[in-house]
């Protein structure tokens, strides 16, 4: 189709892990995204941002797509907003989170986007789900297996995961 993309989904407000598998089943319906490769949820505790916020769930997803970076942002804020996130504080509690981590092997810093994700190699929480879905990964040709065993907040981890998704709906399918 076009250009895979590694999207962090994350949320500790609310249902996590059902917004979360609603948002991964919302890219699968989008007409221009496939989603390829779901990782299992991983909860963690928050890195950053307010004191006193429950731990979050997160995953990785893998999407082929023709949007360009600037669409596909779009259709993640848009799926974000379907899940009520709401920007009031940095880093803040959320229900529902989706990064760009990488989209392809492209660079780029512009004040919306940057990509990859300027923090993504030092956060645990991103590196363990995406190493799980794709060992084999790497970013910035680096593995991200061994970026995961040395990011600062990898003993935040939960040692629970569980599936992310089961078997993917077929394309504009409801997925439920």
């Amino acid at each position: 189709m076009g250009t895979l993309a590694v999207l962090a989904l994350g949320a500790n407000l609310g249902d996590r892990e059902a917004t979360l598998r609603r948002a991964a089943h919302d890219l699968a319906d989008h007409p221009r995204i496939t989603l390829t490769r779901a990782s299992p949820v991983v909860r963690s505790k928050p890195v950053g941002g307010p004191g006193g916020q429950g731990d979050y769930l997160n995953a990785v997803v893998e999407v082929d797509t023709d949007l360009s970076p600037f669409a596909l942002l779009r259709a993640c804020q848009e799926i974000e907003e379907r899940h009520h996130r709401r920007r009031v504080q940095r880093w803040g509690p959320r229900t529902l989170d989706v990064d760009i981590v990488v989209y392809g092997g492209l660079r780029l810093d512009e004040p919306d986007l940057t990509v990859p994700h300027p923090r993504a190699a030092e956060r645990a929480f991103v590196l363990v789900p995406w190493a799980l879905m794709d060992p084999g990964a790497t970013l910035e040709g680096r593995s991200v297996a061994e970026l995961a065993r040395r990011a600062a907040d990898l003993g935040g981890l939960g040692p629970d995961t569980v599936p992310l998704l089961g078997e993917l709906p077929a394309p504009g399918g409801d997925g439920d």
